[in-house]
């Protein structure tokens, strides 16, 4: 059985319904507010469980909104289309429609789709098909023809199926209908020609459909009262696909309205045994709303409404929306699982307490084991539908394939949150492979349709800790080629094992970017710290006579030209040649691993002022590391002491003989000798130390053997 409850209005305020009515009533992203278009130019969001509007959003004066406002379910944004070719994005936030964004589109608009689980879809009058994030990529875009001349889009229905979008629309030309079914997976639209049989003469009033695994059945409300249904297969045969199909309608349901209803009647599905009908049964009688069982073909229940309807009627959920006189109308409904007993009504009997009814009509669904009792049909009918919803349900597909199969149709934004939730789920055995499936589904992707970019669930992927450049090898090659620094820094931060090549590649971007793009890149700055920063002309006067780890760059008489500018070299040595962004990039070059021998060959390949660039950074840090007793930087993982002498030594053994024919380099190179001249001079010292140590090493091994406790002094210089 099925059951109208009772119905309540969502707002005292009369809407600005036109001739027509309401341009539409579409569910918000949460399940119990909806957006509410009028025929004017005001968009409503009610809450239907407090009965009150949310807010309220208008088009300017003149403007005039000619497509029903939609949720897209992915960004909680709200779309709408005004004067057919402006469209609006907007949020809670927002007061003034007229200062939101907005895309002027090369064609005019028939309706926006929005359903969970896929992006929207922008249908226009022509028949072409766009998802929104490409239109909004390129509003101005030139859009086909689909249909033919004087063919006018009369309704149209958005379906998920097996994950996949489907769209239906039913076009009309000099009489005719015409089906076209879009799948969005395999990217075919198939047309159908709706032969109406011998109602040809009738006038189709209102459409409706529902979808299961193979077909599309599409039912039709036409002038003479009667409900029809036609079935559209989803998948066409190879040989069938592109042509112009025909298929036929055959009644279901006989003189649910009346033949003079003309506009004011409508039809909508609930579920697979019920439909609901808006319009006057009976020629003299008043507007209904009914619902029907189409597969018993009887009434189950009917509402009279007196102030009349618009012939408009929306369902989501367990509500039905209508216009009834100029009051939105909601009316909760319940429909049962369909028996025959449940269709014709059950036999009401008294009875003594205690005891037991036995029924007049039986449910030839139930099971024969079970008893007849009204307990026994109860618990029958329960297992009998759990045993249908069993039936029903598909093998669970792994969530790894879901995801790959996400990867390969659905926006970048779907792609981000789809990866969220798979990352979040328990981890298997082969998490590890998967993420490396997920990386390479994603740059294969990447390298069919130039225009994606999925950066954020590469990132995301990257910081997992589980790849590899050997797992994955395509990841950095199309970094290089977005020019992303960023990912290539994680990357080099992370892989061990990334191949000569690529790294000095990795280098080259990192020293030929400029520092305005740098500025406006984020970028990892754990491994530098202050150090960068410019040091102040105090501290600088305190330790300009300090020995920097024995070396002083300004006492050394082999470079009296460098001698004569003190204030130069002592500038060159405070502040760093690159800015932080730049620095913390060439840090992550300085932690990767390499092999010199394959290594040397590459570097010759980078400019000579880029590698100046690098040997004054480099030299730069070991200044640093010299001003303090444990010769580190500070930061987290900052390059070691080590790491900068190896790169220093690498970059002048491959470029030396370019290098020292540029003058920008030759105080560098200067400066680079007296410091390697001050390192042998250290090592001489430490060796003389060395032999004194010794010395005082077996005179503590003498005071043990003696027992004995003493105080010595030792002259070591």
């Amino acid at each position: 059985m099925a059951a109208l409850e009772e119905e309540f209005t969502l707002s005292a305020v009369p809407l600005c319904a036109g001739p027509d009515g309401l341009i539409g009533v579409e569910q918000s992203d949460k399940t119990d507010q909806f957006l509410v278009t009028d025929s004017g130019r005001t968009v409503i969001l009610y809450k239907v469980s407090d009965q009150k509007p949310l807010g309220s959003w208008s088009v300017k004066q003149g403007q005039i909104i000619t497509c029903p406002a939609v949720c897209n379910f992915q960004t909680g944004e709200y779309i709408i289309v005004h004067d057919n070719k402006v469209l609006r994005l907007w949020t809670n936030e927002d007061v003034n429609l007229d200062k939101v964004f907005k895309a002027t589109l090369s064609a005019e608009v028939y309706r926006i789709h929005s359903i969970q689980g896929t992006e929207p879809l922008v249908l226009f009058r022509k028949g072409a098909v766009r998802g929104l994030e490409a239109l909004l990529a390129e509003p101005q875009q030139k859009i086909e023809t689909v249909i033919s001349d004087e063919e006018v889009i009369k309704w149209t229905k958005f379906f998920m199926v097996f994950r996949h979008p489907v769209l239906i629309f039913i076009t009309e030309k000099h009489g005719n209908y015409f089906a076209y079914v879009q799948m969005f997976n395999s990217h075919v639209l198939s047309k159908y020609t709706l032969l109406l049989g011998q109602e040809g003469k009738s006038v189709v009033q209102s459409f409706t459909a529902s979808v299961d695994r193979k077909f599309i059945s599409l039912m039709s409300l036409s002038s003479d009262g009667c409900v029809y249904e036609t079935l559209i297969p989803i998948h066409s045969s190879d040989t069938e696909k592109h042509q112009n199909q025909t298929v036929v309608r055959s009644l279901l349901l006989k003189t649910v309205v009346s033949g003079n209803a003309r506009n004011s009647a409508a039809l909508t599905v609930l579920d697979q045994d019920h439909v609901a009908v808006l319009g006057p049964p009976l020629p003299a009688s008043k507007e209904c709303l009914s619902i029907w069982n189409t597969k018993f073909q009887t009434l189950q229940v009917s509402k009279e409404l007196p102030q009349g309807t618009t012939g408009q009627l929306w369902y989501y959920g367990e509500h039905l929306f209508m216009l009834h006189g100029k009051f939105l109308t909601v009316i909760p409904y319940k429909c049962e699982v369909s028996s025959l007993a449940g269709a014709l009504g059950k036999l009401k009997h008294s009875q003594d307490p205690g005891t037991h009814t036995m029924p007049h009509f039986v449910n030839w669904e139930t099971s024969p084991g079970c008893g007849l009792e009204s307990q026994g049909s109860e618990l029958s009918k329960r297992i009998l539908r759990r045993r249908k919803i069993e039936a029903n349900v598909q093998p669970e597909v792994p969530a790894s394939k879901q995801l790959l199969l996400t990867i390969k149709n659905d926006s970048e934004k779907h792609i981000e949150i789809e990866l969220r939730k798979f990352l979040a789920s328990k981890q298997t055995p082969d998490f590890h492979t998967v993420i490396g499936d997920v990386v390479i589904g994603l740059l294969g992707r990447c390298q069919t349709e130039p225009s994606f970019y999925p950066r954020n669930s590469l990132m995301q992927l990257i910081q997992m800790q589980v790849l590899s450049h050997s797992l994955c090898p395509r990841l950095m090659e199309v970094a290089l080629e977005k020019s992303d620094v960023h990912m290539l820094q994680l990357c080099l931060q992370q892989f061990p094992d990334i191949p000569e090549a690529v790294t000095c590649a990795c280098l080259k971007m990192f020293l030929n970017i400029g520092d305005d793009i740098l500025q406006e890149t984020d970028v990892n700055m754990e491994s530098v710290s202050d150090y960068t920063d410019a040091i102040q002309d105090e501290k600088m006067e305190e330790e300009t006579e300090i020995l920097q780890n024995g070396f002083n760059p300004e006492e050394d008489n082999c470079d009296k030209e460098l001698n004569g500018k003190p204030q130069d070299t002592i500038e060159e040595t405070s502040s760093c040649p690159v800015i932080p962004k730049r620095a913390a990039l060439l840090n992550a070059i300085l932690h990767s691993a390499y092999s010199e021998t394959f290594l040397l060959p590459h570097l010759k390949d980078i400019p000579a002022q880029h590698i100046t660039l690098f040997l004054q950074y480099l030299y730069f840090l070991y200044l640093k590391c010299s001003e303090n007793a444990t010769m580190t930087l500070p930061g987290i993982h900052p390059p070691t002491l080590n790491q900068i002498m190896d790169w220093i030594c690498l970059l002048l053994d491959a470029n030396f003989t370019v290098v020292v024919m540029i003058p920008e380099a030759k105080r560098l190179l200067l400066s680079l000798y007296k410091f390697v001249k001050s390192q042998i001079c250290i090592c001489s010292e430490l060796n003389k130390i060395e032999v004194s140590f010794r010395e005082l090493q077996k005179l503590n091994q003498e005071k043990n053997n003696r027992e004995l406790y003493s105080i010595e002094v030792l002259e070591l210089l």
